[in-house]
């Protein structure tokens, strides 16, 4: 039996950077600039540092325990495969989901934007809805040319948004981000977590952990090059949308917002380009989240936490993908962006602080700094009491919307491990 393809740090980096710039910088710019006015950039910062300090657990792990599975292998091996970590694992699965619905909102946003409809909410929904239909399709279907498009559409999009960046700077109005112009230092941390999700992509490159070569040396340098990388770009991107957008306008085109700081330098065209990109962007995480999603929904069920339609194949697919595509649907139509954005940060926060917990109770396992891994902990569950506590606060909807969806995955867990526990006791009685 042959071995499998290998690949390299530059590779790895690729999957990380293309999992982080994917629909997220198009869909929660306008919002971060809404909390964070002038100190937008510092908002990317703060999520970049978070993201950084975990990156470290997820380095040992991935180098200590290869696998797909990437964090539900880190989950099972840090807690068991108890009721846990079926609730953790399915709160990983949901969060895809609404991953998949935040990149749906933005290409129907975007889309209806650049057909001059931005005001019509049905043309969205069904831009929306029907961009992850079509990709729930090419994933059934396994097309063998889904990797290598993948690879273009990131190369397109990373062009653009440099090109972007370039060009923006010559026009850019630096009194917008003096620090007069930075909201409290609570609405700047709060924006800095609302986005968090901007960053969760680098987590893909532990599903890669099998197929790395020399992984002790190539792991980190993807890791650690990919997050330094995407805070750079992601904080002069902000720079050049706040230099170039007043407050109006940005709250004015809070979906949409990368497109209109485009017009000062690049004119009408500029909009169409950064509007194309967008939807070139997000249809292309739609995609490889689908089948990240797909993929993550198979290996639960093997666990035995998720029903068995999750293993089941659809042609070159799983079953799951329609069941994740169905909910990512109803998740895009129904809920708005910032509620959106809420849910998904807790939940990959959640996520994160719970890896870095892994990690400190397996140091030895992995060689790694525990102090590290407690302080990556500490600083994940700091920052999702903080985003509880400001939406509490100012924005009890948005927190509404994420208890309702993480309650709703807490009771599925917990009901469906209950049934399956007895229905394993009552298999061996039978036996």
């Amino acid at each position: 039996m042959q071995g499998r393809d290998k690949i390299g740090a530059l590779e790895a980096f690729s999957i990380g950077v293309g999992g982080m710039v994917g629909g997220g910088i198009f869909a929660v710019l306008g919002l971060t600039i809404t909390l964070s006015h002038g100190g937008a950039p510092i908002a990317f910062a703060i999520a970049g540092f978070i993201a950084l300090v975990t990156v470290y657990s997820y380095v040992k792990l991935s180098v200590r325990y290869p696998s797909e599975g990437g964090t539900i292998k880190f989950i099972v091996e840090g807690f068991g495969n108890g009721i846990f970590a079926v609730l953790i694992n399915n709160l990983l699965l949901i969060s895809y989901v609404i991953m998949l619905s935040l990149y749906a909102y933005a290409f129907g946003s975007y889309g209806a934007a650049l057909l001059g409809l931005d005001n019509v909410a049905w043309v969205q929904n069904v831009l929306a809805a029907g961009v992850i239909a079509f990709f729930a399709m090419i994933n059934l279907m396994g097309s063998s040319t889904t990797g290598k498009t993948e690879d273009v559409m990131v190369f397109i999009k990373l062009a653009i948004l440099i090109l972007f960046i370039g060009a923006g700077f010559m026009t850019l109005d630096t009194s917008r981000l003096e620090p007069v112009t930075w909201t409290s230092t609570t609405s700047l941390l709060t924006g800095g977590l609302i986005i968090f999700l901007a960053y969760e992509g680098f987590e893909l490159i532990a599903n890669t952990a099998q197929d790395i070569k020399e992984p002790e040396k190539n792991l980190p340098r993807a890791y650690y090059g990919a997050v330094i990388f995407v805070i750079v770009l992601y904080m002069a991107v902000a720079a050049v949308a706040v230099g170039n957008v007043s407050l109006s306008e940005a709250e004015q085109a809070k979906d949409y917002v990368l497109a209109v700081a485009a017009k000062p330098f690049f004119g009408h065209a500029g909009f169409i380009i950064i509007a194309i990109a967008a939807l070139l962007s997000t249809a292309s995480a739609i995609n490889a989240t689908l089948y990240g999603g797909g993929r993550v929904g198979y290996l639960i069920a093997k666990l035995g936490d998720l029903p068995d339609s999750f293993e089941k194949r659809i042609k070159n697919g799983y079953e799951g993908v329609v069941i994740i595509a169905l909910l990512s649907i109803i998740f895009a139509i129904s809920f708005n962006l910032e509620n959106i954005s809420v849910a998904g940060s807790l939940g990959f926060l959640i996520i994160f602080s719970l890896v870095n917990l892994a990690h400190f109770r397996l140091y030895k396992q992995t060689g790694g700094n525990r102090w590290i891994a407690g302080f990556g902990f500490l600083l994940c569950l700091g920052a999702t009491l903080v985003l509880i506590g400001y939406n509490l606060i100012h924005k009890p909807e948005a927190l509404m919307s994420s208890s309702l969806v993480l309650g709703m995955v807490a009771l599925f867990s917990y009901l469906y491990y209950k049934i399956e526990k007895r229905h394993s006791i009552l298999n061996a009685d039978n036996e």
